[in-house]
């Protein structure tokens, strides 16, 4: 299976477990992301995600979306897109 990196976590909101991603490439709902960061690594399908608080079903290079993340991550942690 393929990775490629597609962005990096800039903040994460533990009460709503929802990590931002600044992307550098696209992001579909429904893609799988690889999450890996010093203390975090899992990965986890898409399934829904927002751009300032609206749904949107993709996302394009240097938009920052906010993601329902299945585990704490941090800023920095880096994202990647599994290629199946």
């Amino acid at each position: 299976m393929q990775e490629k990196e597609i962005g990096k976590i800039t903040h994460y909101f533990g009460h709503l477990s929802v990590g931002i991603i600044e992307l550098s490439d696209a992001l579909k709902i429904g893609e799988s992301i690889h999450i890996k960061g010093h203390s975090e690594d899992f990965a986890q399908a898409i399934d829904s995600m927002q751009i300032e608080h609206a749904s949107v079903s993709e996302a394009k290079p240097g938009d920052s979306v906010g993601i329902k993340v299945g585990q704490k991550v941090h800023p920095g942690d880096k994202v990647f897109k599994v290629i199946p």
